[in-house]
């Protein structure tokens, strides 16, 4: 059973799908491993360290993965990438698939099976494969060390014999993960901080982080959660109302901390270009739903950009800012999965395709894509208008039969 770690090939990924210690611990589990050249550089870790480990290091990414029957990354690689691979290879990691479908579907047709670890169930027996936790959670304390970082003046009260520096006022938007390590990194660092989301789960969430929350809790509010614990998408008038609600908070504030995403859907608009003008110069805002467009209208994706005396920090990959930490949570989160997958006995690879974790986060399987909400998106695409139904012409009417002449007789006239 062979593993392969892949070098990530983006410019802008450093992070590695395993660290010395996940190595050790495929070994153990009676792996070889083999690990691309310079994988881990990005990370902070060396190839000596994956040797020493018991991994092999490869020098190319064609002799990485060849004859592997499991491959690890952090983005979804491309089909030329795996090729090589034994057919039917498991190929696990943040995929990414929505708007994506036509790689997943080259991966399909490669003999991949691909398995995206961002659709893992929220169960108990799932909490440490989570990858969207994992590295959400580090977003969310690196969108303060940012803010902190644009912000001109310091975030704790300082009481000083040459006067007292009043403590920064942070609003973060989105109490998920992300958003409640944002709350909780905040306040650690002093300041007065306050949230809002659009769960009511959230609220006592918020609350018990010592943060105030600031909601339109009507019915809508009430009823506004999956059962699997995300945000449904809110009505037009309920949106109006919380952004009028939140208008006016943000005007106060010296940082504002964005977090909201939609599973499969650009990021939905928090903060207009209106509400940027109206904070004090020198306010700094975080958009980490950039990658998906941002939560702030003036957000541009990759870039720190000024709006109106404001600093809006618009970062993507904000996990990949702190890799050596990103990469030992997203490593042990693969580990845990891929642990579920091997006969300990035999040491071999074990699929059970009926288990609920697997048929999760499987998206394709023999040359084909099988995951539900893929098939979905993409018979929608490929869905053609409907045609007008055609008018169906009456049939032409036969002629009457002609009646038989009949022979004049004298009384004719």
């Amino acid at each position: 059973m062979k593993i392969a770690i892949v070098r990530e090939s983006a410019a802008d990924e450093p992070r590695v799908a395993a660290t010395p210690e996940t190595v050790g611990k495929l070994v153990a589990l009676g792996a070889s491993v083999s690990v691309e050249k310079g994988a881990g550089s990005g990370s902070q870790i060396s190839d000596a360290e994956f040797r020493e480990a018991g991994a092999s290091i490869a020098g190319s990414g064609s002799a990485n993965v060849k004859n592997a029957d499991v491959i690890f990354c952090v983005r979804r690689p491309a089909a030329s990438a795996i090729k090589g691979a034994k057919k039917g290879a498991l190929v696990i990691g943040s995929l990414d698939p929505f708007g994506h479908e036509k790689d997943i579907e080259a991966l399909a047709k490669a003999g991949a099976v691909a398995i995206s670890m961002e659709f893992m169930p929220r169960i108990s027996r799932a909490q440490s494969m989570d990858v969207l936790s994992s590295q959400a959670n580090l977003a969310g304390y690196q969108s303060v060390i940012d803010a902190a970082a644009h912000f001109d003046r310091a975030l704790p009260m300082m009481m000083t014999a040459a006067g007292t520096v009043h403590p920064a006022k942070v609003f973060v938007m989105g109490a998920g993960v992300a958003g409640l390590q944002a709350i909780a990194t905040a306040r650690r660092l002093g300041a007065i901080v306050s949230a809002t989301d659009v769960r009511p789960a959230a609220k006592e969430q918020v609350e018990s982080l010592g943060a105030k929350f600031i909601a339109v809790e009507d019915e809508e509010f009430k009823q506004a959660e999956t059962a699997a614990g995300y945000a449904k998408p809110m009505s037009a008038e309920y949106q109006k109302k919380q952004a009028e609600l939140t208008a006016s908070h943000i005007a106060k504030q010296d940082i504002v901390i964005t977090t909201a995403l939609i599973p499969g859907r650009p990021a939905p608009v928090l903060v207009t270009k209106k509400m940027v003008a109206s904070m004090k110069p020198g306010s700094v805002i975080v958009d980490l739903a950039a990658e998906r467009g941002g939560n702030c209208e003036a957000t541009k994706p990759g870039a720190v950009v000024a709006y109106q005396d404001v600093q809006i920090v618009g970062f993507t990959n904000v996990p990949g800012r702190i890799a050596a930490s990103a990469s030992q949570l997203y490593s042990r989160n693969l580990l845990t999965f891929v642990d579920t997958l091997i006969d300990a006995e035999k040491k071999e690879l074990n699929v059970d395709w009926e288990d609920e974790l697997v048929k999760a986060t499987v998206l394709t399987r023999d040359g084909a894509i099988v995951h539900p909400g893929l098939i979905k998106e993409g018979a929608a695409a490929r869905k053609p208008a409907a045609k007008k139904p055609a008018v169906k012409k009456a049939p032409a009417k036969k002629p009457a039969a002609k009646k038989p002449a009949t022979r004049k007789t004298s009384g004719d006239s």
